[in-house]
């Protein structure tokens, strides 16, 4: 692709919490005309998510909390999601092992990596990576629920694999990465 794209110029829109830049560029079409496009990226790094799973009493863990961009767009609920965050300076196992014992207050042994799709590359820059686990209730090292300091307010939520997929069908489950991981661990499952 380096042949058909050439940057024209970049522009910082916003620093804040993440980066918004807006990029000319010139890009080389399939039938070989160059034109000049306008876009705009939203890079906040990138993350990594995790369901465990208790293969004993066919369990999930999840968390609920509020998520003002989906609050803004009229969905009034905090949502019900997978545990997840950003990698920060960490990789992505090391990220999510963390992110499991502060939201959820789990210590998870036997994380596995599934895949690391882009979740919204017509804008977003992220990358998420995805992750299933084996937990038990001997795992739990706190009541979980987030850094406080950080704005978390999460609340720690255990069902059956069945009632979390049946959440997708009844609309109480939004979240696509959550989507995705429920449905994966349902064609999927980890054996007893």
């Amino acid at each position: 692709m380096e042949d058909r794209v050439r940057i024209r110029s970049e522009e910082v829109l916003s620093d804040d919490w993440a980066v918004l830049k807006k990029t000319v560029l010139d890009y080389r079409r399939r039938d070989g005309r160059w034109e000049t496009q306008i876009r705009q990226t939203y890079d906040r790094g990138d993350g990594a998510v995790i369901l465990p799973f208790d293969p004993q009493r066919s369990t999930v863990l999840l968390v609920r909390q509020f998520r003002f961009p989906a609050y803004a767009v009229g969905h009034r609920e905090p949502l019900i999601e997978a545990c997840a965050g950003l990698l920060d300076e960490n990789d992505p196992e090391t990220a999510i092992r963390k992110e499991a014992e502060e939201e959820l207050g789990y210590h998870l042994k036997d994380v596995e990596r599934l895949f690391s799709p882009f979740m919204s590359p017509g804008s977003v820059t992220e990358r998420l990576w995805f992750f299933t686990a084996r937990y038990s209730p001997a795992d739990r090292i706190s009541d979980g629920g987030g850094a406080p300091e950080e704005g978390e307010d999460i609340e720690v939520l255990e069902m059956p694999l069945d009632e979390a997929l049946a959440g997708i069908a009844g609309g109480r489950i939004v979240d696509a990465k959550t989507i995705i991981l429920i449905q994966h661990l349902k064609l999927n499952p980890i054996e007893v």
